[in-house]
């Protein structure tokens, strides 16, 4: 078994990396943004993927990942792992019925609430203790969900029609524009950007540049928050106005 993921902060990457350690067997992790990951899928017959939801949806970097190299996922067997904030609905279900059509065969899914990775929305940020609580919630929940899956009784989060209709009138029916295209809507403050280039290095899609020592952002933002909680300068915004606090996975560990 191998386990692919997306993960913006930390969160994704962690829990689908808890749940393999859990496994056993020495299965492991790779990125999709790995050049490895292609590989792994191919050697694999069970593969454990993992994304961070995005208004109830497939982040636009997975989904392209799956459709790009749509003609390995035929026969696979696929578990899906999915993190969020609050809630998805169907956070699994709609990659599950994707994979479907390219020929995998869906175990299940499992839904975990990790801790706030938008760090710059104040109606969104949790205490440092509440997101620790979190986390330990979840690392209880993958330690429950990797016992069933040894027993090939697999957790179904995510999965079927009523959590589909969940999905789609909870958010992604009123958000499908978010997700449907990458996003141009990165800001990035000249006055207070110094030109470091650590947004530059970490962004997964090359969405920014450096023009004139000056960090300058596309239209190919993947709403990851990588950039916006790792500026030294808190130069950064995507869907507020201001950081309020910057946090990745390693601030709760």
């Amino acid at each position: 078994m191998v386990g692919i993921y997306f993960s913006g902060t930390g969160n994704t990457k962690y829990c689908v990396e808890k749940f393999l350690q859990e496994y056993g067997e020495g299965s492991e992790a790779f990125s999709i943004e790995d050049d490895k990951s292609i590989i792994q899928i191919q050697k694999h017959k069970k593969v454990v993927i993992g994304y961070p939801t995005q208004y109830s949806n497939i982040p636009k970097i997975m989904k392209d990942f799956i459709l790009q190299n749509k003609y390995i996922w035929k026969d696979k067997e696929i578990y899906i792992i999915v993190t969020m904030a609050m809630f998805s609905g169907d956070g699994a279900g709609i990659l599950a019925r994707l994979l479907e059509q390219l020929g995998s065969k869906i175990l299940g899914g499992l839904h975990l609430k990790m801790p706030d990775s938008i760090c710059d929305e104040k109606v969104l940020k949790r205490t440092v203790e509440a997101n620790r609580l979190l986390i330990s919630k979840a690392d209880e929940k993958i330690k429950r969900a990797v016992t069933m899956f040894k027993k090939c009784d697999f957790s179904q989060d995510g999965i079927g029609l009523l959590n589909h209709l969940a999905g789609l009138f909870g958010q992604r029916l009123y958000f499908y524009n978010k997700t449907k295209k990458y996003s141009n809507k990165l800001k990035i403050n000249n006055e207070k950007c110094i030109g470091c280039g650590i947004c530059v290095k970490i962004c997964p899609k090359q969405n920014i540049k450096l023009n004139s020592h000056i960090a300058v952002s596309s239209n190919q933002c993947t709403l990851c928050y990588r950039c916006v909680n790792k500026c030294p300068r808190q130069a950064i915004t995507l869907l507020g106005r201001k950081v309020i606090k910057q946090r990745c996975i390693e601030a709760y560990l």
